[in-house]
């Protein structure tokens, strides 16, 4: 049995175990039980368990990857750079504790767009509703593409397996798990998966120290000799200035979790507004380490790499007519092959390519998979939820009973399967790495109208009464902003980078101001 075969066997154990809690959880479930777990759910389980979906894939493989990358061009991070937008982050959560979450539950939401219909028209609520469904739908898809990706690359290819079909048993897998409980089950599934996902981070940590010799605080020193722990890039032109990378993520987590259903359904499934503020602080603080820890596993992974025979270099490239300077490593594998390897590949390589002993390779799978379900099943169960509610406004409907509600919401819950596997297969046929923050870049423009339309509802008393009116500027609020971006890039060296989504947020309040009813 070849190394491929153990951890596949490791992967569908996993799943199996998911399918169990699954079923247990989903026992006498109903649609309240999908769409928001009877608001039943236990703070601490809650809490615990949107860790793992906000770090997603993504976190797990490319926050290590930054740590190498030069600053330099436009590229995206280097050092402990992130980490800046992971303080502006903790920034937001504090606000989505104290504005939003107070809003939700004193409404007694099931879907937070509700509000928007209450507080202007129907229009405004399927608006907010469509944006949200778009936005979460290509981001889900893009972070669950790159770990298909991962799994593909490292350990299916050599068995013949196509892609397509690696994509579409891991959406079965999702599928199946969350088809009845809904948001019942991926509370409890998410808590397990969090715990698995953050094992295989203290795991890694602690053998690559044991395999260094070097205690944590020397290995810090290290990197710090290094400029692996550079925190604060002062270049106020760069997209990762830090001023403008802790307000961007300040609003990030206001958009991408206050205004996020698949976020916000987890959140209002607990029993009362106290609880829920307690889990969203909690989630918080916790965060402010994990995210921490995974910077440091990061360097952690360079230093391996060197130590290790790495040869060490530099690349220039040009994505989307912008330069960008990475690390590349060269060296051999366990089979005397000399790999070159990137940023974002560095982890799976040496996990998956016999640079670590099984026991750590499996503990990376496991954690991979356990970062990979709770980005795909929250955001499966959200987008199905959101369109029932607020487009087919299926709880408000009195003409069917509840079993064909049920029957309704299955349908599309398989719909929407269908349109993830597609989109995996589009990212798939771009074949271009930098997708994925591409689609990071995309969310600015998909969830900016979010933002505004949020903002003028809490912040004014106006109304907007042309019909019509909230869609054109929701619409024309992302076309104005890409049109800005570009012209800056063009004419000038500053760089829009995570603040896009509050440039379009504010093009989209003052759209609604001019149209305001005075």
């Amino acid at each position: 049995m070849n190394s491929a075969t153990v951890l596949l066997f490791f992967v569908f154990a996993y799943f199996i175990g998911l399918l169990v809690i699954a079923y247990i959880t989903s026992r006498n479930s109903d649609n309240q039980s999908f769409f928001i777990g009877n608001k039943k759910s236990k703070w601490w389980l809650v809490a615990f368990g949107m860790i793992g979906t906000s770090l997603s894939g993504v976190t797990f493989i490319s926050v290590p990857g930054t740590v190498g990358k030069i600053t330099g061009g436009d590229y995206l991070y280097g050092g402990f750079e992130y980490y800046m937008m992971v303080i502006g982050f903790f920034i937001g959560y504090f606000i989505v504790a104290f504005i939003l979450l107070p809003l939700y539950y004193r409404m007694n939401l099931t879907s937070i767009y509700t509000y928007l219909g209450r507080r202007f028209n129907i229009e405004a609520h399927k608006i907010g509703s469509l944006f949200f469904i778009i936005s979460r739908s290509i981001g889900a898809t893009a972070r669950l593409y790159l770990v298909v990706n991962v799994l593909q690359i490292f350990l299916l290819e050599s068995l013949g397996v196509p892609f397509w079909v690696t994509a579409a048993v891991i959406l079965l897998m999702v599928l199946l798990y969350t088809f009845e409980g809904g948001v019942k089950t991926i509370v409890i599934t998410d808590t397990l998966q969090t715990s698995f996902m953050i094992l295989s981070l203290i795991g890694c940590i602690v053998y690559i120290l044991s395999n260094l010799n070097l205690s944590a605080g020397e290995a810090y020193t290290i990197l710090a000799d290094q400029q692996y722990t550079h925190l604060i890039n002062t270049d106020i032109n760069s997209k990762t200035y830090f001023l403008k990378t802790v307000l961007g993520g300040m609003f990030i987590t206001i958009a991408m979790t206050g205004l996020d259903q698949e976020m916000m359904q987890k959140n209002i499934s607990v029993d009362n507004l106290k609880n829920s503020k307690k889990n969203m602080l909690t989630f918080a603080v916790t965060l402010l380490f994990v995210n921490l820890a995974f910077l440091f596993l990061g360097g952690l992974l360079y230093l391996f790499a060197m130590e290790n025979g790495a040869q060490y270099d530099t690349i220039v490239n040009i994505i989307n007519g912008q330069e960008t300077v990475s690390n590349v490593f060269g060296f051999k594998d366990a089979a005397g092959n000399i790999n070159n390897i990137m940023g974002d590949d560095l982890f799976p390589a040496l996990s998956l390519q016999g640079y670590f002993p099984m026991a750590i390779s499996v503990i990376f799978i496991i954690g991979l998979i356990s970062a990979l379900f709770p980005s795909a099943d929250g955001a499966l169960t959200a987008v199905t939820s959101s369109y029932c509610v607020d487009l087919l406004t299926l709880n408000d409907d009195t003409t069917l009973t509840e079993k064909q509600k049920k029957k309704i919401r299955m349908r599309i819950h398989l719909i929407f399967t269908l349109v993830f596997f597609a989109l995996i297969m589009i990212f798939k046929a771009i074949n271009d790495k930098s997708i994925v923050y591409l689609i990071m870049e995309v969310a600015g423009y998909t969830y900016g109208p979010l933002l505004g339309l949020f903002a003028f509802g809490i912040f004014t008393r106006f109304q907007i009464m042309k019909k019509g009116a909230i869609l054109a500027v929701t619409l024309i609020a992302p076309v104005l902003t890409y049109a800005i971006n570009t012209m800056v890039t063009h004419y000038s060296d500053y760089r829009i980078g995570v603040e896009l989504i509050i440039i379009n947020g504010l093009l989209t309040f003052i759209g609604l101001w001019l149209i305001r009813k005075k």
